[in-house]
């Protein structure tokens, strides 16, 4: 299938690595000109050059908790066109308990998880509603529809994200904008082997037990992988998805129970 992105212009977060990358490169394969932003922009030459995929990617160094190196950014952004793509990723928060996260936890990754990516994606909007063509995609987690044990936060916060989404959709969807949500299960990543890492240590269980469980409860049997959640995201990308808009998606192997 031709995906009509060749030529197009994106802006990827937290592309260095894991899900964020593997979007990014999906979308440079594509013939996309992207913008991979990152706190270091090491790894993403590294993997731009492994893939030959150089001439596509400008990696650009961004900490999103730096309001005026994101106003920065994005100004220089917008001087050479804009973007015809955003794909909004922050890394996770650590792992949380509800009742006993403090208020300076709440604001401080409120801000770098949802205030700054809202505030990216209104800088970048116009440039797409004048152009009448743009795609808004953001990551959040399964933990918004099956809430996960010990991740307070990141249930909260991209949930949170799952309703400005939602709201933004309407808003934007005759100008030819779709604004959809991507929700990874347990793929791949670094991210996941953190988690592991964390559960064998406070269970006192090995890692391989600790991810034999975890499979256990997901009916592909397996984990998934960076590429087969970015082949969803350059899907929702294309002109072939053009009428899906206010859609939160999983890629989790059918592990959420709920319909």
């Amino acid at each position: 299938m031709d995906f009509g992105l060749n030529g197009k212009t994106a802006l990827v977060l937290g592309a260095s690595r894991g899900l964020g990358a593997a979007i990014a490169q999906g979308l440079a394969k594509e013939g996309v000109k992207v913008y991979a932003a990152a706190r270091s922009n090491e790894q993403i030459d590294e993997w731009a050059k492994s893939l030959n995929i150089a001439d596509n990617v400008t990696a650009i160094s961004l900490d999103l908790t730096d309001i005026d190196a994101i106003n920065k950014t994005i100004e220089n952004i917008l001087k050479n066109g804009g973007v015809d793509i955003l794909v909004n990723n922050t890394g996770g928060p650590p792992p949380s308990l509800a009742h006993e996260t403090s208020r300076n936890g709440w604001i401080d990754n409120f801000e770098v998880m949802a205030a700054n990516i809202f505030h990216i994606t209104q800088k970048l909007l116009p440039n797409m509603r004048e152009n009448k063509w743009g795609r808004i995609i953001s990551l959040t987690s399964s933990g918004v529809e099956q809430p996960i044990p010990r991740l307070a936060i990141s249930n909260a916060i991209r949930s949170a994200i799952v309703g400005w989404s939602k709201t933004l959709s309407a808003e934007v969807a005759a100008d030819g904008i779709t604004v959809n949500v991507i929700m990874p299960g347990r793929i791949k990543t670094k991210r996941l082997d953190q988690l592991d890492t964390n559960a064998a240590e406070r269970t006192g269980k090995s890692i391989e037990d600790v991810a034999k469980a975890s499979v256990a409860t997901i009916p592909a049997a397996r984990y998934g992988t960076p590429e087969e959640f970015a082949n969803v995201a350059v899907f929702l990308a294309s002109e072939a998805a053009s009428y899906v808009t206010g859609s939160k998606i999983r890629i989790d192997g059918g592990a959420i129970k709920g319909i």
